[in-house]
């Protein structure tokens, strides 16, 4: 099995233990095709938190759209960010929204190599 943090070296802890238990049976190969497309579909937690502050200044919402949370960023598009109480939690709560996200992808990932065997 690949080390996942020559593979991924931008993964987070706890992004990092959920990956490497979700590829513990793949070969070099294998980990390393995962590595390529899990890569392109993942986001970084910075990212959301960037654009969770720009709900302060500018628009509400738009981590949530970057999230693929379309009805939760039309929500708080539409809200201010539920009168901003939403977006202050989601700037606390930044990093878990982006595991989750990246749980989902992985797991997606996963699925899209087992049907192409």
């Amino acid at each position: 099995m690949a080390n996942i943090l020559q593979l991924l070296p931008e993964i987070e802890s706890d992004e990092m233990v959920y990956i490497k238990e979700l590829i513990k049976n793949y070969d070099d190969n294998q980990a390393q095709q995962f590595a390529a497309v899990y890569r392109s579909k993942r986001r970084d937690s910075q990212t959301v938190l960037l654009l969770t502050l720009l709900g302060f200044v500018a628009v509400s919402g738009v981590q949530r759209f970057f999230l693929d949370q379309i009805g939760m960023g039309l929500l708080y598009l539409f809200t201010g960010g539920l009168c901003f109480i939403g977006t202050i939690i989601d700037l606390v709560k930044h990093k878990k929204l982006t595991l989750e996200y990246n749980q989902k992808a992985a797991q997606q990932v996963v699925l899209m190599m087992k049907s192409d065997r």
